[in-house]
Formats: C-alpha cells, sequence, structure tokens
C-alpha cells in the first residue's frame, strides 16, 4: 500500500512533468509575436526578429513623421534609414535563417504607433529549460517513491 506522501509525490511529480512535455511540444516551431506600442515623440524603439526561413512578419507603424531602418538577413528587405510620414506598412518574409534589426525613431511631434505580427523562432537553451523541469518531475516522483519502500526514521 501506498503513503500519502507517496502518491502526493507522485501527482505532483506527474503534473510537473505533464508541464514540462507539453511546453516542450508548443515550442517546437513558429511562435507568433504580437505588437501593439505606442511612443512619445521622440521616442525611439528597436526590435530583433529571430527567425528561420519563411518566417512572415508583418509590420505597421502610425505617426506624423518617424525613421525606420530595417535589415532583414541574407537577400530579404532592407531599408537604409529612410524617413516616413503618416503611416507605413510592411509586410516581409524571411529568407533565410537569422536576425532581422529594426529601428524606430519617432521624428513627429505627436504619438506614433506599432502594430506588428511577428512569427518567432524560440531560442534553443529554451529546450534545456525543458529538460530541466522534466527531471526535476522524475526526481519529486524518485523521493517520493522511497516513502513507500523504506521509511526513513523519525517519519
Amino acid at each position: 500500500m501506498l503513503s500519502k506522501r507517496t502518491i502526493i509525490g507522485l501527482i505532483v511529480g506527474s503534473a510537473i512533468i505533464g508541464i514540462g512535455v507539453y511546453s516542450m511540444i508548443s515550442d517546437i516551431g513558429f511562435q507568433t509575436v504580437s505588437v501593439d506600442e505606442t511612443f512619445g515623440v521622440g521616442e525611439p524603439t528597436t526590435y530583433q526578429i529571430s527567425a528561420d526561413a519563411g518566417a512572415s512578419q508583418i509590420m505597421r507603424i502610425e505617426g506624423e513623421m518617424f525613421d525606420l531602418t530595417l535589415q532583414s538577413p541574407g537577400e530579404g528587405l532592407q531599408i537604409q534609414t529612410k524617413s516616413y510620414k503618416n503611416e507605413a506598412e510592411l509586410n516581409w518574409q524571411h529568407m533565410q535563417n537569422g536576425i532581422t534589426h529594426i529601428k524606430i525613431q519617432n521624428t513627429g511631434a505627436t504619438d506614433m504607433q506599432v502594430i506588428a505580427t511577428f512569427e518567432i523562432t524560440t531560442d534553443p537553451i529554451l529546450f534545456t529549460y525543458h529538460i530541466i523541469v522534466i527531471t526535476s518531475g522524475m526526481v519529486i516522483i524518485g523521493f517520493s517513491v522511497g516513502f513507500t519502500l523504506r521509511r526513513p526514521r523519525g517519519f
């Protein structure tokens, strides 16, 4: 018969393993990130989008005046510092794996709004974090099963 501590340990350990496995599976492929930010007069912003080939990016910038610089990896979209009035809408696709660098400077007398949808790839180090979570669930189950096999003194 299993003790209460063993049953609780099995439930908690299984839940932690389940969370780790679900997170690992959900991080496979492209992740969609939505951006909706407002910047004041003279305020700059930068974005770095890490994505694999084939990732689609959509960005709409609205403001009185702003400067935009965009550098996409490989033969992708390249915009050397260019001034825009009222709005700019950009749609591009990553031609190869890499990082797109975007710099925007609000040069107008009103607020600037950036609305974007980016498809990004997750950082590979997150795979290691998921493995650590799964391993910690296994350790919890192992310790809890140890209480059933032989109870230490004092318990």
